[in-house]
């Protein structure tokens, strides 16, 4: 989901499209592809999308792990209901596998957001040993950084550093917050982008052209965060040459929305707090602690706390607010850092918002957040296949099932997608079909990886989609935030197994997770 944990145009190399119904397996090659050639060094064409090698796409800062990688880009129509227009496109990279002998079926990675980059996070795809034995793809989705057109939104970046010093959830910061994205939409609209066409089903389409446009029979498809929807989504509507799937941090299409959003707080929030209670000295010196959280988010919410903080993006001291609507997306993020949440709980409840402020604003002000995220793809998703499909008062209710004592002004907002539906009505898109929330059905092996800390995408998300994949293996790693491949050697270590054979991976690490050891802090 958003705020994931990650985020212009990719040179483009003057490829000719040939006419035919996209999507289609039909194809010509420009040269015919020798077994000597490696993968992504032949332009080839899928139907009306066209594969051109070229320079690797450009990143927000280097990326060790492209250093080797071929590079192109994949050219395809704006909207597939129009081929005759509008073409985009979009940036790839291919990191050579490290075996010597690879494995003929490469992996492709889906990155989250909605909105971030996939080629910029080359990095993270590599540490988690996706590319051990296999070469590693990863495609920026339309609207990303490394595509053209890039879908970012400055003024969206902005008003988010700004709102560090503003009340969360006020009606005032949601005008503000509205009054950013209509802007945004005005800005793309007038560069003739079709807003209308970039969300999930769109995407996915581009990679079923990618596979066949780079003449691969049959690849390996891993998604993390919203990647994991899109990962559905594709699973669902081009299941061809599909070997096998990894989804990491689970988002569902049939349940994606804000209501979603509270029943994972309420898990990821519930691990940490029982991890705290069964290790001895933090039970003792953070005792109550669940009780320590809702009492402050309540009190904080009726008088919020305002204090100042250096950042290290800052030369000058900025103004940091504290409320309740703050307080719960701060620790919503802060699963990440679990060890010291329960004294910085502590230290807020006794007068001293310091560590939480530092953390609230430090990602917010960093300039590199600045035009990162592709909001245009973000919001084509949030508002066409989530929004239509959930009603304002399913987002009260989910909320209150989850947390029944929090202030309403609180559980309005979803946790990371405050004043969503404001948004939406700006961003002025219509609603996808219904078809876009079934469920996936597929009998392709697939792994599915949650975290026991995920307050983003909740561990219940994943049996829920493994309910209709007979063929699913569900994990869970104890002790583990928003997208496990990103933090647990045990995670990494399934997903190389899940490669080698999707059949019977080796979960058993699993169960020899150990909780953190949490921060003691004076009394």
């Amino acid at each position: 989901m958003t705020g994931l944990p990650g985020r212009l145009a990719a040179a483009t190399a003057g490829a000719v499209l040939l006419a035919g119904v996209p999507g289609m397996p039909t194809h010509a090659s420009t040269r015919p592809l020798g077994p000597a050639a490696p993968l992504g060094t032949v332009a080839r064409t899928a139907g009306s999308a066209a594969f051109t090698p070229g320079a690797c796409p450009r990143t927000p800062e280097p990326v060790p792990a492209l250093e080797n990688a071929r590079c192109g880009t994949l050219t395809v129509p704006e909207n597939r209901a129009e081929p005759d227009g509008r073409t985009i496109t979009l940036g790839v990279a291919i990191v050579p596998a490290l075996s010597r002998t690879p494995a003929p079926d490469p992996v492709v990675w889906l990155a989250g957001g909605p909105g971030d980059d996939a080629v910029g996070e080359a990095q993270l795809a590599v540490d988690s040993g996706l590319n051990r034995d296999r070469d590693l793809i990863l495609m920026s989705q339309r609207g990303t950084y490394s595509a053209d057109p890039a879908l970012t939104c400055p003024v969206v970046d902005r008003f988010t550093a700004r709102s560090v010093g503003l009340v969360y959830d006020a009606r005032s910061t949601g005008r503000e917050h509205v009054e950013a994205t209509r802007t945004c939409r005005h800005e793309l609209a007038a560069r003739g982008v079709d807003l209308s066409a970039y969300n999930g089903t769109e995407s996915a389409a581009d990679y079923a052209d990618l596979r066949v446009a780079l003449g691969i029979p049959q690849w390996n498809v891993f998604g993390i965060s919203y990647g994991t929807d899109l990962a559905l989504v594709y699973l669902r509507e081009h299941p061809e040459g599909i070997r096998s799937v990894g989804i990491d941090g689970v988002l569902p299409p049939s349940l994606a929305g804000a209501a979603l959003t509270w029943s994972s707080a309420a898990q990821g929030f519930d691990g940490l707090f029982r991890a705290c209670a069964e290790q001895p000295a933090c039970a003792s010196r953070y005792p109550d602690l669940e009780d320590t959280f809702t009492d402050l988010v309540r009190e904080l919410e009726a008088d919020p706390v305002t204090t100042r903080v250096t950042v290290p993006s800052s030369k000058e001291p900025v103004e940091v607010v504290i409320d309740g609507g703050t307080l719960v997306n701060w620790l919503t993020s802060a699963t990440h850092v679990a060890a010291g949440v329960p004294r910085s709980l502590d230290e807020l409840a006794h007068g001293d918002p310091q560590r939480i402020a530092e953390q609230w604003a430090g990602g917010k002000l960093s300039p590199q957040a600045i035009g990162r995220i592709g909001q245009g793809l973000a919001y084509g998703v949030f508002c066409s296949e989530w929004v239509p499909y959930e009603d304002p008062s399913d987002v009260i209710r989910a909320g209150r099932r989850a947390f029944p004592s929090f202030p309403r002004s609180v559980l309005a907002q979803g946790p990371q997608l405050p004043f969503l539906r404001g948004d939406c009505h700006a961003w002025d898109i219509p609603a996808a079909p219904p078809a876009v929330r079934d469920v996936t059905r597929s009998d392709i092996p697939t792994l599915v990886l949650s975290g026991g800390f995920d307050a983003q995408t909740g561990a219940s998300n994943g049996a829920y989609a493994a309910r209709t994949l007979p063929n699913a293996t569900a994990v869970t790693i104890p002790y583990t935030a928003h997208v496990v491949v990103a933090a647990s050697p045990c995670a990494r270590s399934i997903v190389v197994s899940f490669l080698d054979t999707p059949g019977t991976p080796q979960t058993g690490c699993a169960s020899d997770v150990r909780p953190p050891q949490f921060e003691i802090g004076p009394e």
